[in-house]
């Protein structure tokens, strides 16, 4: 457990059950979400993690869900598919301390490089990976099918 901001969060991996909440907050987050189908699939990956980050309750089952993380581990390489925070959780720290927790645990697991893909016009997200030790290594031009705009390709050594 952390203190992201004011709010303290606690890190776990994604359960079957969490998936109403989790689609919530995809949804409230990007234009262009994830399917239901598609976040479902990534719980029955051995080499995929959703990992969430809540605020602890008092009582069993009542934790706050506040954002989430998908990634892959394969080799030695982390590979950030997705991260969403509740809008009325951003500016809070939510996001950072999800990337430092997923990197965190996948270098304990081996991975020795991170890389991620952002969209370009996203000013908020490639700031925070930038201040985490990303760098831009390349474009990957209309890399989001539904618009077409290109992709920053970042990476960070583990």
């Amino acid at each position: 457990m952390i203190g992201a901001g004011e709010e303290r969060l606690a890190f776990r991996r994604m359960r079957a059950s969490d998936l109403p909440r989790v689609m919530e907050i995809e949804r409230a987050a990007f234009a262009h979400p994830w399917s239901e189908e598609m976040v479902r699939r990534e719980l029955s990956h051995e080499f995929s993690t959703v990992l969430l980050a809540a605020s602890p309750a008092e009582a069993p089952g009542q934790e706050i869900l506040r954002g989430f993380l998908i990634a892959w581990l394969v080799h030695d390489e982390f590979h950030v598919l997705n991260v969403a925070v509740d809008p009325e959780a951003r500016r809070r720290g939510v996001a950072r301390a999800l990337l430092g927790e997923a990197e965190s645990r996948a270098r304990e697991q081996g991975a020795r490089m991170a890389m991620l893909e952002v969209r370009r016009s996203n000013a908020a997200a490639i700031s925070l990976y930038r201040t985490l030790g990303y760098r831009e290594v390349g474009i990957r031009p209309r890399y989001y099918a539904e618009d077409g705009e290109d992709a920053l390709v970042m990476d960070k050594a583990l």
